[in-house]
């Protein structure tokens, strides 16, 4: 019998349609796509929600991007944006004296024009103190907005004149909020905004101003990022790219973790997908070995066999996974509202990249988890016809194993495209099932021991004899569900303990207030001023003002970098300070704290990667005109996203002792007492207070956007668990029919039978049940300690909880599952020999 490749490809259509039509297909192809629906529907939700997390992030910026410059903006910049169908706004900023009649105050000047901010809204108020509203446009030409702050300095009041160079302009409202501030707020001037037409009359534009001149840039992704790739290679010096990957660390921080918990859920659905899919494959293997014996017989090569068998299952793996993307798209399409809803938020239009990872996710299920069977299924030898015990020899399948494995972190990495996390999910799956493995195999054994010493439950007796009689059965059948339960479970601590866990990172008094300038002279006056309003602050911290210029005795410039953030750090002064001891939002990940005794410096980890600075490494600081020279003794990781006073470099006080020095600390000021910064401000004009509020603000909107979304997640994934369950169960229902026939046969009732089997079902969940639980836990924990990076208590009700479903779930499953296996006539359950 010589077919050539084509008639095995069209034989393998036939026996797909043919499988089908006979239910042989019916629990692998149901597993398949119910597993890519839940996989894209978690794409899809995922990939709009996290668009949308993005695009409210970008608020923080004012756009998609800024681009920023010392000198006016070239005009072919905002000319391609406006041909790449982007939206661009252009403001300008620099300090000026601005002032009443009578006294004169130092501003940071802000000149906006019409569209202003394109991401995000201005918050303005009536009065200091005022609840903020959005405002409708830019101030109109005349009209002032101006910081609370400087009306206090000034002592004027909404509707009186300040004088900006030339220009009298009239104070119309208070700022309360500017979404794209900067992420530099050290000695920042109190705000003055003013519309771009007025800037003329104000006669402040001339030879050696400091003008800041930014364009923002939004539009959708594609023109976004088109633009971008175009403007990046003609950046001149001094002209510098922000995104969101460049704003503030606290945002950037936060909106990472919100997607790695997003990311988080869409791999546990692929993990649940991964095992529905090989549990059906092996019920499909084992119904099919006599017919592939009989066609070994008739001459059909294993190439043959394979190119058939692979034919089907690709053809199954097309056809389930556009079933089952379609079938998303259409969940995600109708829950679109409701979500939107929840985030107060217009979602983003779908992508097609949840199609493509659907569709790769059908291929990589169906074809990797089945390769170990297909493998032993090609190679059933003709004598299967006569001898049915034939097993393929386990050394032989490692090879098919490796490969899914390697297929699953494949498909993981690329779903989440973070390493790590991948690492943990897959390295935590392999090792939960092997452990599973050999702890259902010891209790196997336990079981065998304990059944020769039972003799008064003849039903215990039974179903003891039945797990240990179907030992490497008994074990699959244990791992499955403890996967299975693990992977619900796992779930289950994302949505509270996890979220719980990131959400005490941000406690209700997280620090929202910085002051900062304050003088050696104000150190105790300020503290206790703050002892006598209530309010617990943080220990004033030192700041010196130095730049970079040496690094290991090599003079270093922008010029020596290709990176835009690394030109823009050693073009820039840095924040320094020093400090006793290690702030208790910072982690040491190399070397030791500084020596007080010699002059070292600890750096924060992302700055060190940039500059690419090394432990040991020195650095020479120029600061007020004099040399500094420092050893790097430790790299520090920060939580940016706990609002402490927190710095880049850390010195040793040793090496900054003589050094012009303020102070800078930060506390949680209610609401209640907003008049207390006003007051503070009247009696301490050289402060520059810093409202981090509506960022902190923001920090929370990404969580609680978080929470809804992976509660709405779970839905999808629990129902991908529940066909993990019925394949649990269905792989062993031809066995358990053949032995139910057997026992019947030698006169056992169906009574004795059904309560064997019931017991036989608790023993499994009780224990799948506890498996899961400490593989759960496990799993969290390593989650929130190497890739959330957060504390993690761990909780006691996964142990009752696991037990409780691994019970229900085997009693429920097995009866659905198994429902007509002591149903089925005696005889002809004999005649099928598995």
């Amino acid at each position: 019998m010589h077919l050539s490749g084509l008639s095995y490809f069209f034989n393998g259509v036939r026996a797909l349609l043919r499988d089908a039509r006979s239910g042989e297909l019916r629990l692998l192809a149901l597993a398949l796509i119910i597993a890519v629906a839940a996989v894209s529907s978690v794409g899809f939700i995922t990939d709009r929600v996290g668009r949308a997390l993005e695009r409210n992030s970008a608020q923080m910026l004012g756009g998609d991007l800024a681009l920023n410059s010392g000198e006016p903006l070239p005009a072919p910049f905002i000319e391609r944006a406006a041909q790449q169908g982007l939206t661009t706004a252009r403001t300008m900023q620099f300090p000026s004296m601005a002032g009443s009649a009578d006294s004169s105050q130092l501003v940071s000047l802000k000149a906006v024009e019409h569209g202003y901010p394109l991401r995000g809204r201005v918050k303005v108020a009536a009065a200091p103190g005022g609840d903020g509203e959005p405002a409708p446009d830019v101030p109109r030409r005349g009209g002032v907005w101006v910081d609370a702050q400087v009306l206090a300095l000034l002592g004027l009041h909404v509707g009186d004149t300040l004088h900006v160079g030339d220009a009298a302009m009239k104070i119309e409202r208070v700022i309360v909020f500017e979404p794209d501030r900067g992420v530099q707020f050290v000695n920042v001037a109190p705000r003055a905004m003013i519309n771009m037409d007025d800037l003329p009359a104000t006669g402040l534009l001339g030879p050696g101003s400091r003008v800041r001149y930014t364009l923002l840039v939004a539009g959708t992704a594609e023109a976004v990022n088109a633009y971008k790739s175009w403007l990046t290679p003609r950046l001149q010096r001094g002209q510098e790219l922000s995104s969101l990957d460049s704003a503030r660390p606290e945002i950037t921080g936060s909106l990472k973790r919100a997607q790695q918990f997003l990311v988080l859920v869409a791999l546990l659905a692929v993990m649940i997908a991964a095992v529905a899919v090989a549990l059906a494959t092996r019920r499909f293997t084992l119904r099919h070995r006599d017919g592939i014996a009989v066609m070994r017989c008739l001459g059909v090569t294993r190439r043959q066999l394979g190119l058939m068998l692979w034919s089907e299952f690709f053809l199954l793996a097309l056809l389930a996974g556009a079933v089952g993307v379609a079938a998303a798209y259409g969940v995600q399409h109708a829950l679109a509202a409701a979500v939107a809803a929840w985030f107060d938020t217009v979602l983003p239009a779908a992508s097609w990249r949840p199609v493509y990872q659907g569709m790769a996710t059908s291929l990589v299920l169906l074809l990797g988890f089945s390769l170990p069977a297909l493998m032993a299924l090609r190679n059933v030898p003709p004598s299967r016809v006569l001898r049915r015990e034939y097993a393929l020899p386990r050394r032989h399948r490692w090879p098919a194993y490796a490969i899914a494995a390697a297929a699953f972190y494949g498909l993981a990495w690329w779903i989440s495209a973070d390493a790590r996390l991948s690492l943990v999910i897959c390295g935590g799956f392999l090792a939960a099932l092997g452990a599973f493995a050999l702890l259902a195999w010891l209790m196997v054994q336990l079981l065998d021991a304990a059944r020769r010493v039972i003799a008064a439950q003849p039903a215990l007796r039974f179903a003891l004899a039945g797990l240990v009689r179907r030992k490497a059965l008994t074990i699959t059948q244990i791992s499955a569900l403890s996967i299975g339960l693990m992977v619900l479970l796992l779930l289950a601590l994302v949505r509270t303990d996890l979220l719980a866990g990131w959400r005490d990172t941000l406690p209700p008094d997280s620090p929202n207030t910085f002051l900062i300038n304050i003088q050696p002279d104000q150190r105790q006056a300020m503290q206790a001023r703050l002892a006598a309003a209530g309010l617990s602050s943080q220990p004033l911290a030192p700041m010196v003002r130095g730049r970079l210029v040496a690094i290991n005795g090599k003079a270093i410039s922008g010029d020596a970098y290709s990176d835009e953030r690394a030109q823009r750090l050693v073009e820039r002064e840095f924040n320094l300070s020093y400090l006793d001891a290690l702030p208790s939002s910072n982690t040491i990940i190399a070397g030791r704290w500084i020596d007080p005794a010699n002059d070292e410096v600890s750096l924060e980890d992302g700055l060190a990667k940039t500059l690419k600075i090394k432990l040991g490494d020195t650095l020479t600081f120029d600061i007020a005109g004099q040399a500094t020279t420092v050893a790097v003794s430790s790299l520090r990781e920060v939580k940016w996203d706990s609002f402490d006073v927190n710095f880049f470099a850390v010195m040793s006080p040793r090496a900054l002792e003589g050094a012009p020095t303020t102070f800078i600390t930060s506390f949680h000021l209610p609401a209640d007492k907003i008049a207390f910064k006003q007051q503070l401000v009247h009696d301490f004009p050289n402060l520059t207070v810093f409202d981090v509020g509506a960022i902190l603000a923001q920090v929370k909107n990404i969580l609680d956007q978080v929470i809804g979304a992976v509660q709405l997640l779970f839905l999808f994934t629990v129902a991908a668990g529940l066909i993990v369950l019925a394949a649990a169960f269905s792989s062993t229902r031809d066995e358990r029919t053949h032995e139910a026939a057997v026992l019947r046969v030698l006169g056992a009732g169906s009574s004795l039978l059904s309560t064997s089997l019931r017991m036989e079902m608790i023993l499994i969940g009780a224990l799948s049940g506890l498996l899961a639980a400490g593989g759960a836990l496990a799993v969290a924990s390593v989650l929130a300690d190497r890739v959330f990076e957060f504390s993690f208590s761990l909780p006691w009700w996964p142990w009752p909880v696991g037990a409780f479903l691994g019970i229900a779930a085997a009693c429920v499953g097995g009866s659905l599952a198994l429902r007509n296996v002591l149903k089925a006539p005696p005889l002809a359950s004999l005649r099928e020999v598995v």
